[in-house]
């Protein structure tokens, strides 16, 4: 087993401060994720690295017993095997893996086979130095010992098709899911507010586990329809409004509809410029969980120029043409 230079991993000097090596591992974390880099293998084992070095140099009293060791860390790996303690105890391994604004959280051995499979998410060095019961309490490697456990259900993923307005409100669908020659139906509430790409997870639809173990999760990947009005960017809403040329000359007000079927009163101010966007503040799509929180709604104007002209309204364009030549200075 070769040394693990975790400091090296993150890309931070050994001086890096608390706070240095927590941004250091989220922007790694978030940049290697396997949801960012499906079938990416290259990428998943970084990732493995990135927490592995997080977890010890994110907590500061691991990262103080690896600065002391360094690389005398088989000297603890000799000590296990000779059945004394090592430096750092016997707790079970974690994973501290961060995501979010609230800080970093310990993820479970679930968890972690959800992003890995059974494949050991740890190296040889990591388990030596920090983690496991000793060999002999149990008459085998740690790593057999994981192995052995009733193997968990795997997650099932199915795609989902939304309209926007079904995205806006929320909306129940029904899923058969097949396993082991049965078919079961499973009535799933999809929350307001979600985005295309989301995944909603379903806790313990996913296939049976072996032995005992709880079942693996169902996981709907969300796709948004195509809108034949509205376009969505993130939370807020995109729109085009007709104005008419008068209206946008002198000021006034357009019907703008919303996602809600609702028809709002949009302000046009004098000399509003054909193509230029306005918005009506909270008129766009939800935050899940939190409906009151709403995106904005941009209306972009679209100056409608008559077709054709009555006599009077010849007469009057006339009339403003010769103002405006009036009113142009002359070049000498």
């Amino acid at each position: 087993m070769e040394f693990k230079d975790y400091y090296a991993t993150l890309g931070v000097a050994k001086t890096a401060t608390d706070k240095d090596i927590k941004q250091a591992y989220r922007k790694l974390a978030r940049k290697m994720h396997p949801d960012v880099n499906p079938g990416d293998k290259t990428a998943e084992s970084r990732f493995k690295s990135v927490n592995e070095a997080y977890e010890v140099l994110g907590d500061p009293d691991k990262r103080r017993k690896y600065d002391e060791l360094g690389a005398n860390w088989r000297q603890y790996e000799q000590a296990q095997q000779q059945g004394r303690p090592g430096p750092f105890g016997d707790g079970a391994w974690t994973v501290n893996a961060g995501g979010g604004e609230g800080g970093f959280r310990t993820m479970t051995e679930d968890e972690m086979r959800r992003i890995f499979g059974d494949q050991d998410p740890f190296s040889d060095f990591f388990h030596a130095f920090f983690g496991g019961a000793p060999p002999e309490s149990e008459g085998r490697t740690p790593r057999q010992g994981r192995a052995s456990r009733a193997k968990r259900g795997r997650d099932v993923e199915q795609d989902l098709e939304l309209t926007l307005e079904e995205a806006f409100h929320g909306a129940m669908r029904r899923f058969a899911i097949k396993h082991d020659g049965h078919t079961r139906s499973v009535d799933v509430r999809i929350p307001a507010g979600v985005n295309d790409g989301s995944r909603v997870r379903v806790t313990g639809e996913g296939e049976h586990g072996a032995g005992g173990a709880t079942a693996g999760d169902l996981y709907l990947r969300v796709h948004l329809l195509p809108h034949p009005r509205f376009e969505r960017r993130g939370r807020d809403l995109h729109v085009h409004v007709q104005v008419p040329v008068t209206t946008a000359v002198l000021g006034g007000e357009a019907d703008v509809p919303s996602i809600d079927g609702k028809h709002l009163r949009l302000k046009v101010p004098p000399a509003t410029q054909n193509g230029q966007v306005l918005r009506l503040r909270g008129h766009g799509m939800p935050a899940v969980r939190r409906q009151d929180d709403r995106g904005d709604l941009y209306a972009t104007v679209d100056v409608r120029l008559p077709r054709s002209l009555t006599p009077e309204q010849t007469r009057l364009y006339e009339s403003l043409k010769a103002l405006e030549e009036d009113s142009t200075p002359s070049s000498s």
